[in-house]
Order: C-alpha cells, then structure tokens, then sequence
C-alpha cells in the first residue's frame, strides 16, 4: 500500500530533530487502524504527490529500510522489521505518527543518518511486533546566516551536507563535528560530538544556540519557554528523554581561508613510530590548539623483496596518523617537528586547501571531486559488521601495556581491528564539566575508540568477544570510578533494563551505567528529565528493551514511553534509557506550563 504527501516549499523552513521512539500502552492495537489513523491526518495537509509511507509488501520497501543501515549486523534476516517506514516532509507528520502512535500502542524508531552503533534508531529488539521507523531524509535542509555566524540544521540532515551548505556560504566559518560526512546531525548534536575543531572550539553541543523542541503533548517550545535545566539537558544528554528536539540553531566559528591537513602511514616495526606514541600521549593534548593529530593502530600486509629477488609478505602493525592544523605548512612543519619529530612528517606529505575540503580530503575524495559528494547519504567506506566500545585516558598508559594492546590487534582479521586514540585538552578543558550533560573534560588526555569489524554473520559472537577482552585488558589503564564512556560510541554491554520488572528502573540501578555516560551529570539530567513530566502522563525509557522513543544518529539510544502509570520523583529512572537502559520518564507539564493539545488536522510548523 502507497501513501502521498503533498509539501510546499514553506517546508524547507522547518527543522526537525525527532530522535526516538514511542510506546505506548493499553489501547486497541492493528497496523490496519495505525495506517488508516496516520493517512488521514497526513492526507489533510499535503500539496504535492511524493511516497510517504513503505510498507513490506512494496518492493521500495527494502530499499528505503537498508538505504542508511550503517552496520551490516542489522542487515539479518533475523532482524525485526518495522510493519510500516514513514518518510515525513513536515513536522506535523511527525506529530501525526505519535498521536497515532499513542492512540494504537506503537513503538517508533526515528533515523537520521543511520550511525547508532547499536543499531537502535531502526531496530526493535526482543522482537517487539509493534514498532514503525521515522527516516527523517527528507528533512535535511541546512539554513545558514553568514551575518550571524548561525545556521539552523534539520534533523535529517548530514554533518556532511552541512559543512557543504557553510563552504558554499563562507571560506571563513565552520563548525566543531566529526569527519565522517554521512553521520546525522541529530544523533551526533545530541550526544556531544567531536573532530578537529574540538580543542579549539569544543563539542558541537558546545556550540548550540536554541533549540525547538515537542513536548509529549505536541507543544513547541523554544530555549526561552522551555527553561534553562530542560535546555542544559538536551545539549549532549539525549534529547529524547525530554521530549522531541525538532531543531538545533549553531553556532558558527572562524576557521582561516585555507587549513593544512596530512595524512600518513607508518610501521610500527619501526622503534621511531613506537615512540611518536609515546611522545603523543604526553604531547598531543597540550600543543597549540589549532593543531589535532590523531592515531589509528591496525595490522596491514607489507611486502618487500628479498635478497633473492623474491616477493615476501608479512603482517605488521601499522600506525595511520592524520592531522588538520588552522594554519600554513610552513607553521605545521615547525609545530610538527618540534612536538612529534619521530613522525618525520615531509612538506610533500601536507597539503593545503579550503576547511571544507579538508573533509573531502578525510573521507578519501581525493581525485578532484566537487563539494557535491559531502551531500551523499551513503558512506564511500564499506563498515561491515562491527562493533564498538570506548573509553578516556587520564595518564599515559605504560610502554608494555601499550605493547600487549598492539599485539592483540594480531588475533584477529588483517585490517578489521582498529584502534584509535584522539586528543582532547585545549578548549575541551576549559569548559566546565557540568557545562553541559557531556562531562569529559580537564583530567582526560584523550579517547580510546575499539572497533572490530567482520563479515561472516555466525563470527559475530567470536569477534564481539575480541572487543571485551581487550577491553577488560585496559581496564586498570583508563578513567576510573566511574570507568566512562561517550554517550555517542553506545555501548549496551554496560547494563540493560528490568525487562523482568515490567520495564521500571530505579535511579538508583540506571545510575550504574548513566554516571559512566555522564558521571554527576546524570543527577542534574535526572531532575530535568522529572520537571519536564506531568502527572499521569507515561515513562521515559531508553536504550534497549520495550518501548520508547528512541532518538537516532551517529550515537544516541533514548526512548520515551508514553503508558498510563506515573511515579513518585525519585522513585524511578527517568534518563536511564538515554544510557543504554530503560529509565522512566514522566512526560507532559514543564516549569508549570499549561501544554495545549495539538490540533493534528491543521497545519505545525517551526520557523527558525
């Protein structure tokens, strides 16, 4: 079955970050009554004919679920499917699904870019039957103010297509996000989000000036109306434990006309590249902050010819090391080799070039492609199945345990291990940790990401396993009480819901895994996430298990669950969802405001 909308170009105005997923208890359920309830309140607000709903009996169907499944682990048959994909093109269509939603008792999956580690911004584990996916592609316009250094970001929209829509406006204004050009904005704004503008300038979330976002009865608030607490939280707390985040306003930042970038191997057989190590963890997070130099380890085949003329292979550790730096190549040379003279970096190896090209430059569009492919969805890099963990450094590992962790890279596929270690301090430790949810501050010297990938579907318990162990190896090395972890690189090995317990999780169970997502932040997001509730109204999960809203992107697994039973504040979670575990949330009247009904059949729209 097809469904139309019809949009207007008022429509590229409105800026949506819908991250998570409903559930909602009690009423009569068929995905018969769902459908009939969402295309009648669709159908009154359209103009123009474009495919809105995929159900599977359309051969689009398929297409439009894989079409930004980053991670092949979910592309099992075996993996639940949502009866019904919805594609809005406006904001009151996003409205129209929660009521729906909430009158038929179905779950929603809501996606951005499609990067949630764990796969939750389209999948619904422990096979719950009764669930729809919210693609949000169709709501990726980027507005930006050259004027007022500002720029106002739908929820569906790239990092990619973002940094495009700066280029094309000004050589001399960027933004503090990551590389990688196919993540979403709202899963990566939500959670934090970082890359080489983070010593410099700090975290996206750092840089978010307003936000609109719908509460749990359908009212759009704003920064102003909706408090100061409730807006502290969304800013790298997951806005989906607060209500839906419909836009982010950023902050745009000076970056000069041209950057200086590199990006180099070199063979850890090596002593020297050993000892750039060495020199970087002590090095890299105290160096001027307009430079970032970060790490990947990984195995590689290497040939040489002997002796005899003969072609000889070998595996060995490799060490690829890339830079950006707010300047010439002249002041990077000079910077370089004072800092890291092992690296013997070359003039021929860096290049200079525009700061929005710098990220062609990192997602291997280095044949002279236009400014064109950052606005590609689909990543040029095939990712596989992976998995990942995380965690923050304090004080240099020891050299041996530096050399136990390579060797382990050695036990699995060439090339499918990584590991890598970017550099914090600069702007990063200045900003208080309570700044905002996102508490990673001054004492980390940098971050640790372990990622393994593989191709056979029955290796996945195998190569998971390698992942844990090396995990639990560095365990004595890393962050302590609490051993962190960031939000955005999810990571549900770190603790699960009561399923058993009708789904509630005590404050005081969900803080187990929330204090290493958030450490004491976790209390400060827990009382916003109480004052944004109302009596009556729901719970507020996250993570994995039943229910929820779930927000999407490169990281965040939140839920809301909207139900009929309310607690006493304290008694139960209410972000523990957005840590990988259901919390509750009670959901409804904020600071005291009376939340007017929204009327679904007239039109909604946010005008940033």
């Amino acid at each position: 079955m097809k469904y139309f909308t019809f949009f207007s170009s008022s429509f590229a105005k409105i800026i949506i970050i819908f991250l998570f997923s409903i559930l909602v208890s009690a009423s009569a359920y068929t995905h018969g009554d769902f459908l009939h309830c969402l295309s009648s309140h669709v159908s009154s607000s359209t103009s123009t004919h474009e495919p809105i709903f995929y159900t599977p009996n359309e051969s689009s169907y398929s297409t439009v679920l894989n079409s930004s499944i980053q991670n092949d682990r979910f592309f099992s048959p075996s993996t639940p499917k949502p009866f019904v994909i919805i594609t809005p093109f406006h904001v009151s269509h996003v409205q129209a699904t929660v009521y729906c939603a909430k009158k038929h008792g179905v779950q929603i999956r809501t996606r951005s870019g499609g990067h949630d580690y764990e796969g939750l911004s389209y999948v619904s584990y422990f096979n719950v039957p009764k669930f729809v996916v919210i693609d949000l592609r169709n709501l990726s316009s980027v507005s930006v103010d050259v004027e007022s250094k500002s720029a106002w970001v739908q929820a569906g929209a790239t990092i990619g297509e973002l940094y495009y829509a700066i280029g094309k406006k000004s050589e001399n204004l960027g933004f503090p996000a990551g590389d990688c050009h196919t993540v979403g904005v709202g899963g990566l704004f939500g959670g934090g989000g970082y890359g080489y503008l983070a010593r410099k300038y700090g975290l996206s979330a750092d840089n978010i000036l307003d936000a609109k976002i719908v509460d749990a009865e359908g009212k759009i608030l704003d920064k102003k109306s909706m408090g100061e607490d409730l807006f502290w939280a969304i800013r790298g707390g997951g806005p989906a434990s607060f209500g839906i985040v419909v836009a982010w306003k950023v902050r745009l930042v000076p970056v000069p006309k041209k950057v200086a970038v590199f990006d180099v191997s070199r063979n850890l057989e090596n002593d020297a590249t050993k000892k750039l190590f060495h020199r970087w963890q002590r090095r890299a997070y105290k160096v001027d902050k307009d430079l970032t130099v970060y790490m990947t380890f990984r195995t590689t085949v290497s040939s040489t010819i002997d002796q005899n003329g003969k072609n000889v292979t070998k595996i060995v550790l490799q060490a690829d090391i890339r830079g950006s730096f707010n300047g010439g190549v002249d002041k990077l040379l000079e910077l370089m080799q004072k800092e890291f003279p092992e690296l013997g970096l070359q003039r021929q190896e860096c290049l200079k070039m525009k700061w929005v090209e710098s990220f062609l430059f990192f997602n291997f569009f280095r044949s002279g492609e236009s400014l064109d492919v950052l606005l590609s969805k689909k990543s040029n890099i095939n990712l596989l199945s992976f998995k990942v963990k995380s965690d923050f450094v304090k004080e240099p590992i020891p050299n041996d345990v530096f050399e136990k962790m390579l060797e382990m890279l050695y036990e699995e596929d060439v090339g499918k291990a990584l590991i890598f270690v970017f550099p914090f301090g600069g702007k990063m430790s200045e900003i208080s940790e309570s700044a905002i949810p996102f508490p990673h501050r001054a004492g980390n010297i940098y971050a640790f990401q372990y990622q393994l990938s593989w191709e056979k579907e029955d290796e996945e318990e195998k190569h998971v396993n390698w992942v844990r162990r090396l995990y639990d190896y560095l365990t004595p090395y890393v962050s302590k009480n609490p051993r962190a972890t960031y939000f955005n690189f999810k990571d549900l090995d770190l603790g699960t819901n009561n399923l058993n317990k009708g789904g509630h999780t005590s404050i005081k169970q969900a803080s187990i895994w929330g204090t290493k997502y958030f450490k004491n932040n976790f209390y400060r997001a827990e009382a916003a996430c109480q004052r944004a509730g109302a009596e009556g109204l729901g719970v507020c999960s996250m993570s994995m298990g039943n229910g929820g809203l779930e927000r999407t992107g490169c990281n965040n697994h939140q839920r809301l669950l909207w139900g009929k039973k309310h607690h006493r504040v304290g008694e139960v979670s209410c972000v523990g969802g957005f840590l990988g575990s259901q919390g509750v949330l009670r959901l409804g009247h904020g600071r005291g405001q009376a939340i007017t009904p929204v009327d679904l059949g007239d039109e909604h729209t946010v005008e940033p």
